[in-house]
């Protein structure tokens, strides 16, 4: 049997930005079907950005959400695609489409909602129910949105007792200290369980107060890894899986008790494509992504989340205020190393209380930076200060405000 090319886009989403999320999403479909990839996964609700949140409360901005899913779905030829939006039957639903042909082959639902931490999805969306399982090129394929994989007894096991040799989850999870490793954990067993290859596809990029660190994976039936995203940057993850080894695999263990029976569940097929890729294909090298340490890990988050906000949000450059302490300086180095030394500008305030160790560590800093450092005295303002309030504080506070003068007297 021809391996089936599995590919995952982890790309960079804006919220709101329908138009531009749509043109790098077709943009990417070219790069998969360059490399002759079977299918293509997109992130959760790709074209709408994640989170969307009350932006979903707007009936226009979901209908035009739904016009550039058929936009994505005409660029959907010679591939399947999978894509993640919002759609709308009777409310609203965090979904998933599969596109073949130039069309809508059909739509999966998100079951597991979160409503936990950061998350809020059922304060918008309704639960979904039904589970399908998509012949692609001739291997058939379950689909799930990111907390349906985390739940043991979730999607994915209907679906691979259903047949599904393959399960694309599609995801928007956001960063945290350790969660590399807890995903990765729970994938090699999600896989090993099911006896399916497990295929994650993580949304990179920053978003108001989360961070989404990519980092996609897919693991084979034994819990191996094949291939895995790059950290904090968007990435095309291919790997080429034999698909005969998971259905070898399975004969040989037909009597497992954790697989559940497809006479309890309902479980739809639909065919998109049922003839195994015919043509010749350029190799590939799937990624293994790069191991960092847990202070590289966060200081690559702290810069997507600046850049992100910066660019996201229209900025063009930033000022910080540098009093020559550390903290002013590892926030002065982050923004140079997210953005760029030309749109970083060192604002430096001294007064009457600033030392001259403090104005050389901030000339050290910005000149090895490569920054512009503009100066402003407040020793007028806050001497004008002191002026405006004395008389108050002398009626009120009398005591006070001779402690007060005698210490300034002293500096």
């Amino acid at each position: 049997m021809t391996p089936f090319r599995l590919a995952q886009a982890q790309i960079n989403c804006t919220v709101g930005d329908l138009i531009g999320n749509t043109e790098k999403i077709c943009q990417w479909i070219q790069r998969a079907r360059a490399l002759n990839a079977d299918l293509v996964s997109f992130p959760e609700l790709t074209i709408t950005g994640y989170p969307p949140e009350d932006l979903v409360l707007k009936p226009q901005f979901v209908a035009d959400n739904i016009d550039a899913l058929q936009v994505v779905a005409a660029e959907a030829k010679g591939i399947v695609v999978v894509v993640g939006f919002v759609d709308y039957a009777n409310g609203l639903y965090n979904a998933a489409a599969v596109l073949a042909h130039g069309k809508v082959q059909g739509v999966y639902h998100k079951h597991h909602l979160p409503n936990y931490g950061v998350f809020d999805e059922k304060r918008y969306f309704l639960t979904g129910r039904e589970q399908h399982v998509f012949v692609v090129n001739g291997v058939s394929v379950g689909l799930n949105i990111c907390e349906d994989m985390w739940a043991p007894r979730g999607p994915i096991r209907i679906q691979a007792s259903g047949g599904a040799t393959v399960i694309v989850n599609i995801s928007a999870s956001p960063y945290q200290i350790g969660k590399i490793d807890e995903r990765e954990r729970m994938l090699r067993t999600r896989a090993k369980r099911n006896l399916a290859i497990v295929a994650f596809n993580n949304l990179v990029g920053g978003q108001d107060e989360l961070v989404f660190d990519g980092r996609s994976m897919i693991v084979d039936h034994e819990g191996h890894l094949l291939a895995k995203g790059k950290a904090f940057e968007e990435d095309l993850v291919v790997a080429d899986i034999n698909i005969q080894d998971v259905l070898e695999s399975r004969k040989h263990k037909q009597s497992r008790s954790d697989q559940p029976s497809t006479r309890m569940h309902s479980v739809t097929r639909i065919v998109c494509s049922d003839k195994p890729y015919a043509g010749t294909r350029v190799k590939v090298s799937p990624s293994v992504g790069e191991t960092l340490t847990t202070c590289e890990e966060v200081y690559r988050a702290l810069c997507l989340g600046i850049r992100d906000y910066v660019s996201k949000n229209g900025f063009s450059s930033v000022a910080i205020g540098l009093s020559g302490g550390i903290d002013s300086a590892l926030t002065a180095a982050l923004a140079v190393d997210a953005l760029s030394p030309r749109q970083v500008l060192g604002v430096f305030m001294p007064s009457r209380h600033t030392s001259q160790a403090s104005r050389v560590d901030v000339e050290s800093l910005v000149r090895n930076l490569g920054i512009h450092l503009r100066t402003i005295s407040i020793e007028e303002a806050y001497t004008a200060f002191l002026n405006m309030l004395s008389d108050a504080i002398v009626v009120t506070f009398p005591l006070f405000l001779g402690h007060a003068m005698c210490h300034l007297n002293h500096q």
